[in-house]
């Protein structure tokens, strides 16, 4: 990305007053000059591919920066849970399969025969496994990846240098896919329970990755290997590596556990002392996110941070950040505080569909308005939640019942060019709305109780925390910590495109209110009505109200914005 394209989108950013919105109209921006959307990740999961488990990868890749291309070897190890004929995995079709093993015994790798379909490698297995089978099979592949025309929206690799010209290499593949670099199994619902990864790349260049890093090996050929090793469950869009001369800021971050956790902030050498000015106030973030959704998830690997040429990503344990260390009206730098909070909403809570995507986006957006309120008071945040209210369109369903691929949830029917932002701006209204509803407790109960769902998992640091949530589970959340039922709310808000609206009417001394909404859903969403120096919540059995009204007396309704609601 040039300076000048960065320059636009922080632009962006303060005119908005809102990361989701440089998201979205980033998205949208790209796909209309590039003419380009990003490959499809996700979606329903073909039969062949529900038919195992995945438990581990291990990827070993080396990165030539000049040529711009590479050169793997992926190993995954799967439990078959439906007799299968065949193991498909995806891989993006610019690279080339060189060979297929397998390599479940201690001998020698034995060929196995493998047809690529499209952006699928089938490989088939001499005979039908059966359920319980165990598999460890090895993919040599190599090529020269699909560049990433406008990362992160439109994914791939990004190759470009600092200031100084010397490499500055990353990948972002949220909407595209994993299967863009390394051959995975492309879906949502199936994350190993770790990983590896061995990164060799040319002398002196420093890679950071995913996880803890185990060691170093300078190799007789002028390049070195960066072993990596993530401990627990990740996300395969997650993935990540970032390749420049990185000089790190190193510290501490004590959680609300009493652990200590190794912090990492790679930047380039330019960028180094701009790091360490921010680092402090990134600390603020973690404390903050802790104080509010429970322990940094991931304290058995580190915290990370990596400088990228593309705006962000949330990597887990190393995010991607690219705002130029620029802080917002409100004070903070909001690239940085969205892409962390995503270690809870994301990669510590996981949608097991892309149609539930708002469980991350919808979520660290409504966080960042929270963290515009601590920065600024009650007034900054209603200010934040004002800025992203422009962005919501209503196109699709925030949450579908159907299954969703990346590209039906991030971007708009039928042609799925221009960016739909609903999940970021419409996701975190709908959350100021139920917190409305519902009263604080309860919803901040609600928001800890989504990320660890008993106190018990607030301490776990093996893994066995993360998990994978549907809109149903936080509607039963919600509902167990408010003692209502929340069914009609969600199905307004979150299952159709279509806001209520509130029509009033006034005939002689009565005010009447009286919800609308698509099909005649059921609504009885209280409303606040002020008259005079008194504002009362006046409930909506069956969608109406009836308000007596003295003479002379103008009511003011909703008149803080608490519903979210056509206007």
């Amino acid at each position: 990305m040039t300076v000048r394209e960065r320059s636009i989108d922080y632009a962006f950013k303060l005119l908005f007053v809102s990361v989701l919105l440089i998201f979205s109209a980033g998205a949208a921006s790209a796909q209309r000059q590039l003419g380009v959307r990003p490959t499809e990740s996700g979606g329903p999961l073909m039969p062949e591919q529900a038919a195992y488990d995945v438990k581990s990868y291990d990827l070993a890749l080396m990165v030539n920066p000049v040529e711009q291309s590479i050169r793997g070897m992926l190993t995954v190890e799967a439990r078959i849970v439906h007799p299968t004929a065949w193991f498909v995995l995806d891989l993006d079709e610019p690279l080339k399969v060189e060979a297929v093993s397998d390599v479940f015994q201690d001998t020698r790798p034995m060929p196995m025969q493998f047809e690529r379909r499209g952006g699928k490698i089938w490989i088939a297995f001499p005979m039908t496994k059966q359920p319980g089978a165990e598999v460890r099979l090895r993919v040599q592949y190599q090529g020269k990846p699909r560049v990433a025309p406008r990362p992160p929206w439109v994914g791939g690799f990004v190759w470009s240098q600092t200031p100084s010209g010397a490499p500055w290499v990353g990948v972002a593949c949220q909407n595209d896919g994993a299967d863009i670099w390394w051959p995975c199994k492309d879906h949502p619902s199936d994350e190993p329970e770790k990983m590896w990864l061995h990164i060799t790349v040319p002398q002196p260049l420093i890679v950071a990755a995913n996880g803890k890093l185990q060691s170093v090996v300078k190799n007789p050929d002028n390049t070195q290997t960066f072993n990596w090793f993530i401990s627990t469950p990740i996300n395969n869009y997650d993935v990540s590596i970032n390749m420049a001369p990185y000089r790190a800021v190193e510290g501490q971050f004590k959680s609300i556990t009493g652990e200590n956790v190794p912090v990492f902030f790679y930047a380039i050498p330019e960028d180094y002392e701009k790091a360490q000015a921010l680092f402090p106030q990134f600390l603020e973030y973690l404390h903050f996110l802790e104080e509010r959704l429970g322990p940094y998830p991931f304290r058995a690997d580190k915290i990370g941070v990596a400088e990228t040429t593309y705006l962000g990503m949330e990597h887990q344990t190393i995010t991607a950040y690219g705002n130029q260390f620029k802080l917002n009206a409100y004070g903070f730098d909001g690239l940085l505080f969205h892409e962390i909070g995503h270690e809870w909403w994301g990669n510590l809570v996981t949608a097991s569909d892309w149609r539930d995507m708002w469980l991350h986006e919808g979520f660290q957006s409504y966080m960042d308005a929270l963290y515009a309120g601590q920065m600024k008071g009650e007034e900054g945040y209603r200010q934040y939640l004002a800025g992203i209210r422009r962005g919501i369109g209503n196109f699709q369903p925030v949450a579908p019942r159907e299954s969703r691929s990346t590209t039906q949830i991030y971007f708009r029917a039928p042609d799925y060019v221009n960016s739909d932002g609903d999940i970021y701006s419409k996701g975190a209204w709908i959350l100021h709305s139920l917190r409305y509803l519902i009263g604080d407790k309860a919803f901040f109960t609600a928001l800890r109780r989504m990320a660890y769902p008993n106190p018990a998992m607030e301490k776990i640091e093996d893994g066995s925390q993360c998990r994978f949530a549907t809109t149903d589970d936080f509607r039963r959340i919600a509902e167990e910590a408010s003692g209502m039922k929340l069914d009609w709310f969600f199905e307004v808000y979150l299952r159709q495109p279509a806001l209520p609206r509130l029509v009033t009417e006034t005939s002689g001394n009565q005010l009447v209110l009286r919800w609308e909404t698509p099909n005649g859903l059921p609504f009885p969403m209280p409303v606040e009505v002020q008259l005079g120096a008194k504002t009362e919540r006046r409930a909506m059995p069956n969608n109406t109200a009836t308000i007596p009204l003295q003479p002379g007396q103008v009511p003011t309704i909703d008149g803080n914005k608490r519903i979210l609601m056509a206007e």
